[in-house]
């Protein structure tokens, strides 16, 4: 008894032991920063990290104000969405040079919700009607709330993709599609910012074709003169402080559902981007899935404290790179000195234009609206990545970033589907690379009986028919009379069959001796993946070459193919089916047909 207790406590303190390996793994991936922290280099990191953290600093001050003017809320909301979303992401994202915080697109994308519910030709406001919370009037309160609120729905939306596991879908978002929706974006914000460049007064146009509409309005101020000097118009009074945390408005969710959307793709879209090409450049890795609860709570928590949609910028990140940050640590102190910006330097932001905020944003954007440079490089490498490009930013300029994200993914995903369709999915492979084991000339003659198909794609229900004609064409070109097959054709038999039927349909077919019988190999090594209709597929045309008396081999099959098969239809044969190579599929053939030889001679 005593030897069975321990035994059972033993067992319990292992079972114990793994159960907390496996829940401490999981906070490891979850909480990426205590996978860093621990591991910090104080001595070869801190002084690189500082010096791009003062200078990421000075950036995100200038952009945040900037990006939140662009949202359509007041400029202090755009120092929050600096601070409180770039130490959430530092504590769960994994990209090491990533600079999340307030971002163009999704602001852009952002201030449609705020213009549609809270328009400023319907205010009448005053200095005096101020909601108490930060000394502002109740109506930039109700505008950075349906801010918030979207930035809160957009992150319920990609925390609930992440935790559908939705990451993997991310091979759709090709480089062609991203460039486009970033670029037209892009072109957007430009062009949005043209009235406060050129000290315009014009009302907010938003929807399908408004690129179109802004541009015609300022032409029409230009040339008639419509517009005079009314002053320059500045920044204006900076709360100092922080504000104490608040619900997002709730009631205007079901209202707002598009443009979460569209901030919770566009924004992932853009900052994953940054955090592959970040961890290519530095050689780590990134989880696709993580980063979606990463930028996911980096929207819904800052939503409490005021904050507006955010997202990793690519003008940031790319001076993390110059300026040698090693760390999230550069990001972190970037935040520190942004607290000191809030509680101090702020109010010294009133006199600071509009005008330069405008200039602000669309130098941060050089790096999109380079990316039209890429148009020669995908016509020069592929034309329909070129034409997906053109078409992606149209979409995007004509109507909305995430509207032409959605159409950049349907188009690739049509042209995957029509090339995988008609891609040619079978190989003659030629008979010189085994017939060296064979130098006898009776050897060789016999070879010539056996045909050998390397199957190079995948095969599913996508290309399982090509497969089948690809396959058929091959066989008819070996075919020793076309007059047989011809008349083999107008037989209600399966057409993969003509090459070996000796044109005999009718009647009683001639069936060959053992020394004679055709033979088909598959070489199936580029066989990758298969589903149900693949697998069918191969079935029945093994099954229907023999009922023709034709020997089919496959070769190379991994061992998923091999079950699939077996549990699909009834394979049992005499000789064997499956071999590890075609040489090896080739000797069974050989030794086959040898005994068969000297069976007929020894009856003889």
């Amino acid at each position: 008894m005593p030897g069975g207790k321990r035994t059972r406590s033993e067992g319990w303190r292992k079972v114990r032991a793994l159960r907390l390996e496996d829940i401490r793994h999981w906070w490891m991936r979850r909480l990426p920063v205590l996978e860093w922290v621990p591991a910090y280099d104080w001595k070869e990191n801190l002084v690189p990290d500082a010096v791009s953290g003062m200078m990421l600093a000075v950036q995100q001050v200038t952009q945040g104000l900037a990006f939140a003017v662009l949202s359509s809320v007041h400029p202090v909301f755009g120092l929050y969405g600096s601070f409180f979303p770039v130490i959430i992401y530092a504590i769960f994202g994994m990209g090491r040079h990533v600079a999340t915080g307030t971002f163009a697109l999704t602001s852009l994308i952002s201030a449609n919700a705020v213009e549609r519910l809270v328009p400023s030709a319907g205010t009448n406001f005053t200095a005096n009607n101020n909601s108490g919370v930060l000394g502002l009037s109740e109506f930039e309160m109700q505008r950075i709330g349906v801010a918030a609120a979207v930035s809160f729905l957009g992150g319920i939306i990609q925390v609930a993709m992440f935790m559908l596991q939705l990451g993997s879908a991310t091979f759709l978002l090709t480089e062609p599609v991203i460039s486009a929706m970033t670029t037209g974006a892009a072109t957007h914000v430009v062009t949005s910012q043209v009235k406060y460049l050129l000290g315009m007064k014009m009302p907010y146009i938003s929807g399908p074709l408004g690129f179109f509409h802004i541009i015609a309005t300022s032409a029409a101020c230009y040339y008639a003169d419509m517009e005079y000097a009314y002053g320059l118009e500045v920044v204006g009074h900076i709360p100092e402080g922080l504000p104490p945390p608040k619900v997002p408005p709730m009631n205007v969710l079901s209202e707002v559902v598009t443009e979460a959307f569209g901030v919770a793709l566009v924004g992932y879209v853009a900052s994953l981007a940054l955090a592959q090409g970040s961890a290519k450049k530095f050689k780590y890795t990134v989880d696709d899935n993580q980063e979606f609860l990463a930028h996911g709570l980096s929207n819904v928590i800052p939503s409490f404290f005021f904050c507006i949609p955010s997202a990793a910028a690519m003008g940031r990140t790319s001076l993390l790179y110059s300026t040698g940050a090693r760390t999230q640590v550069a990001c972190l102190i970037s935040s520190a000195l942004i607290l000191v910006v809030i509680y101090t330097i702020g109010p010294m932001l009133y006199w600071l234009p509009m005008c330069v905020l405008a200039s602000i944003i669309i130098v941060g954007l050089k790096g999109m609206l380079m990316q039209f440079r890429d148009l020669k490089k995908y016509w020069n490498v592929d034309k329909i990545d070129w034409s997906i490009w053109v078409s992606t930013y149209v979409f995007t300029i004509c109507f909305a970033a995430n509207v032409g994200l959605l159409y950049g993914v349907v188009s690739t995903i049509v042209t995957v589907i029509f090339r995988f369709s008609r891609a040619r999915t079978l190989n003659l492979k030629n008979m010189k690379e085994v017939e060296y084991k064979y130098k006898t000339e009776d050897n060789c003659k016999s070879l010539k009986q056996v045909k050998i198909v390397s199957v190079n794609n995948p095969l599913v229900f996508l290309n399982a028919r090509k497969f089948q004609a690809d396959l058929t064409k091959i066989i008819q070109k070996d075919s020793t009379s076309s007059q047989a097959c011809e008349d083999v054709n107008k037989c209600e038999q399966n057409t993969l069959l003509c090459s070996f039927s000796n044109g005999s349909c009718h009647g009683e077919s001639l069936q060959p001796s053992q020394s004679e019988r055709r033979v088909l190999i598959l070489d199936c090594s580029g066989l990758s993946l298969f589903d149900y209709t693949g697998a069918s597929t191969l079935l029945q045309i093994y099954m229907d070459c023999k009922n023709r008396h034709i020997d089919v081999l496959l070769a190379r099959c991994k061992a998923s193919l091999i079950k699939a098969m077996q549990y699909g239809g009834n394979l049992e044969s005499e000789n064997p089916v499956f071999f590890e190579s075609v040489s090896s599929a080739i000797d069974a053939i050989q030794i086959h047909r040898n005994y068969s030889k000297f069976s007929e001679q020894s009856e003889v």
